[in-house]
């Protein structure tokens, strides 16, 4: 779905009252909490409630679910209208648009009187997303951060008895994959539809990615070299082009034609539920590194919407929502990653090797520029990404290239 201008699309919404569909935040009763949650969190999320409602009477927690293809919409109209939820959950990507907006209340306050709400009490780079402008917009919800996922089989049969710890050793053990007999066998595939990949590769050669004043580095050394580290998979045959095997598929055969691949945590449920049988033959482990091993970092946060009158309830609803024990049940219900430090503390988190690397990969996981146009900056990338690792131009040129129309997107 193409997306508008938030404060373009505001004005257009609010003068042609389109104002239908919206929940109230204000109900007379005072009793009632709107909360707009999306996906499949949405539907999961009133069970959660029903015990918030048992712990505080008289209040009702209404969920509204929404889909995430209509979600951005659905909150342009509430701004518009100021008519919207009390609570929301907002991707950690769109929360500079709608801070800018003024869309979302200012919670600082609420950090202080909600011990849960702490900026110590969550990895630093999930307090970032919500973090802005000198104050607080939100609590994160849940975490996401991606990982290497291997076969240890596969490796071990070329010499690596654990997961690669470097960039040259990953590339070393890719190439050696590569080598294996058979029809379209690769070392790692890499996804290059992945707004994040080579931004988060960028950062592990050190690069800034922007100034503090949102400039453009894309030209520096450290991009380029990752830009040109990231091309060389595809140009040697290590990873797939235009890949036309399902990964999971791939990734579990007996001989795996992709036996490394960088995903998140949703992938454990997938692979165990599509190749039972080889939960011991594959591992997670946390990105190699060269200057650092930075991962990105996403999820989804609660937030109150400005225009509600039930702020204090809505902060508190929020910090109930963020005990180690909620995000405890909540990960249960859903497999969603806690955002909390304590929660990650939970048994099941540390006796599933496979879960526990996600928890020490968000000791170094940062999220995007948070700024309303990198969205549009990471597509433009990925067009002159395609270019590089399909060999037709050379990665420096390309790459200035792209830092010109970078420096045209964030002027």
């Amino acid at each position: 779905m193409k997306k508008v201008g938030i404060a373009v699309a505001v004005s257009t919404l609010a003068l042609s009252g389109m104002l239908a569909g919206c929940s109230s935040g204000s109900e007379e009763d005072g009793k009632t909490l709107t909360v707009w949650a999306m996906g499949e969190e949405g539907k999961a999320l009133p069970k959660l409630v029903k015990e918030y409602e048992k712990a505080n009477k008289g209040v009702t927690v209404k969920v509204q679910a929404i889909p995430w293809d209509t979600a951005h919409d659905k909150l342009l109209t509430a701004v518009a209208s100021k008519n919207g939820p009390d609570v929301v959950q907002m991707g950690t990507s769109w929360m500079p648009e709608f801070v800018e907006a003024g869309a979302l209340a200012d919670m600082k306050d609420y950090v202080k009187k909600y011990p849960e709400l702490a900026e110590d009490k969550f990895y630093k780079g999930s307090f970032d997303t919500v973090n802005l402008k000198g104050s607080v917009y939100g609590t994160p919800w849940y975490t996401d951060t991606r990982v290497l996922y291997y076969r240890k089989d596969t490796l071990e049969k070329v010499g690596y008895k654990e997961a690669p710890k470097t960039w040259e050793e990953l590339e070393e053990v890719s190439a050696k994959l590569s080598e294996r007999k058979g029809d379209d066998m690769y070392g790692i595939t890499l996804d290059t539809n992945d707004q994040m990949l080579s931004f988060m590769f960028a950062r592990q050669n050190g690069s800034e990615l922007l100034t503090d004043k949102n400039k453009p580095l894309f030209n520096q050394p450290e991009f380029v070299e990752s830009a040109d580290y990231l091309s060389n998979y595809f140009k040697e045959g290590y990873a797939p082009i235009d890949f036309g095997m399902d990964i999971v598929q791939a990734f579990g055969a007996k001989e795996p034609n992709v036996p490394m691949f960088i995903s998140g945590p949703w992938m454990i449920n997938i692979i165990n539920e599509q190749m039972p049988g080889i939960e011991k033959q594959w591992g997670t482990a946390v990105l190699p590194t060269k200057e650092n091993n930075i991962s990105f970092l996403g999820g989804a946060n609660l937030s109150i919407f400005e225009s509600s009158k039930k702020k204090d309830q809505a902060a508190k609803f929020i910090s109930y929502m963020s005990q180690p024990e909620t995000q405890t049940k909540w990960m249960e219900m859903t497999k969603s990653l806690p955002s909390t430090k304590e929660a990650w503390k939970n048994e099941t988190l540390q006796n599933d090797e496979k879960l526990k690397t996600f928890g020490e990969q968000m000791e170094n996981a940062q999220p995007m520029p948070l700024i309303s146009t990198w969205e549009k900056v990471s597509q433009t990338y990925l067009q002159s990404f395609e270019k590089m690792y399909r060999g037709k131009v050379k990665v420096e040129e390309e790459v200035n290239v792209f830092q010109k129309k970078a420096e045209t997107i964030l002027k």
